[in-house]
């Protein structure tokens, strides 16, 4: 494998310049986030099976020629598990490659599981072993050596080896078409952004919290976002989840009482961070109790309605057994539950998944089928009418 490393405009251009020509190229980066709120890209690996690219993003100030390839409406951009990646290019360069390809949902509908790794993907399409030992590298340390940039490449060189077989097996199922809606969401740039007034659904043992509570999490869960990313750290270094759930719950008086919070025992919170974090929690209590924030409303489920779940992921397995996909690429028993609960925007009621099995089960819901045992196997009959 002949592999070009790129660390100049010059060379990013000349490069580039050459593989705009090609209908399809793979795209792959390296880039580390233990320390930071954001990633940062280290390396950009890209392949048209021909040339095969590292760019070095350190040494590049001018990235115009290869945003210009990202948005070349004639080149097709294969990636592989592609949501960090895009990201990635979502954040740093406000773009995002069109049109696209994911190896690994389309791996999906060719029954090669819900999340398949890219070297179990290369293992089952070329039967070629992928060298992971360098997978632990400190990709922003230069320089890189050979052995660093040659497991770099191989995740785009043989990409662009296994891409054309998946396509034609695809081809051959009639199922490329399916893919279509899934690759637009993925290039849809709302999806890349945080929702900071909806974050408090993610600290941990929000669950507990309800009325005033709920808005104070609301409020210190929104600051402590924000925080993070102008100073681009873990959120979760800036104030941890227990501690917003305690200043939520205890509501504390002052910044000093905040500061002195035992979840906080091991944070070096400042004056100035407490009494922001006091003022947003006095904002929270002083609004009115309609725009309080609420739980999503979802009972808990009885012996009953577990049943009609049950028998619900019967008929997505016998709807992905004809296709011979997984049961997961059609929908999970936690979208199945919040169907049967009146939500109707889930993956499974749009696009191919409608067509091939939310349909079904949308008649079944509606008693318009029933589930029968003929000669010892599950059977779909339809309600005569």
């Amino acid at each position: 494998m002949d592999i070009v490393y790129i660390d100049t405009n010059e060379a990013l251009a000349l490069s580039c310049d050459t593989i705009r020509l090609s209908k399809v190229i793979c795209i792959d980066t390296e880039f580390h986030r233990e320390t930071t709120y954001y990633p940062e890209l280290a390396l950009i690996q890209v392949s048209d099976g021909e040339q095969t690219c590292c760019i070095d993003p350190l040494g590049i100030t001018d990235f115009t020629p290869f945003l210009a390839l990202l948005s070349n409406s004639n080149v097709t951009k294969v990636l592989h598990a592609s949501g960090q990646d895009l990201e990635i290019f979502n954040h740093l360069f406000n773009t995002l490659p069109s049109p696209m390809f994911d190896t690994q949902i389309a791996a999906g509908l060719l029954g090669y599981g819900d999340q398949i790794g890219y070297a179990a993907l290369i293992k089952k399409e070329l039967n070629i072993d992928i060298d992971k030992s360098q997978s632990r590298t400190d990709w922003l340390r230069r320089p890189l050596n050979k052995d660093q940039l040659l497991y770099a490449a191989s995740d785009v060189y043989y990409l662009a080896k296994a891409y054309p077989k998946m396509v034609a097996q695809l081809d051959s199922l009639n199922r490329l078409e399916w893919l279509h809606g899934d690759f637009s969401e993925l290039c849809m740039p709302a999806k890349y952004q945080v929702d900071t007034n909806n974050i408090w659904k993610k600290v941990k043992g929000n669950q507990k919290l309800h009325g005033i509570q709920l808005a104070i999490l609301q409020a210190v869960a929104a600051w402590r976002e924000e925080s993070a990313q102008k100073r681009n750290r873990p959120r979760r270094r800036i104030v941890p989840d227990d501690a917003l759930i305690d200043i939520a719950r205890l509501k504390p008086d002052s910044a000093d009482k905040i500061k002195k919070l035992r979840s906080l025992n091991k944070t070096r919170l400042n004056s100035e961070d407490a009494s922001q974090l006091l003022q947003r929690m006095n904002n929270a209590l002083r609004m009115e109790k309609e725009h309080w924030p609420k739980h999503a409303k979802r009972h808990k489920l009885n012996m009953r309605e577990e049943a009609i779940i049950d028998s619900l992921i019967s008929l997505l397995k016998l709807k992905a057994d004809e296709h011979h996909i997984t049961p997961l690429n059609l929908a999970s028993r936690k979208e199945l539950e919040s169907l049967l609960q009146g939500n109707t925007d889930i993956p499974l009621m749009q696009g191919w998944r409608y067509t091939h099995a939310g349909q079904v089960i949308e008649e079944f819901l509606n008693g318009r089928s029933f589930l029968k045992i003929i000669s010892g196997e599950l059977k779909l009959q339809v309600e005569e009418q």
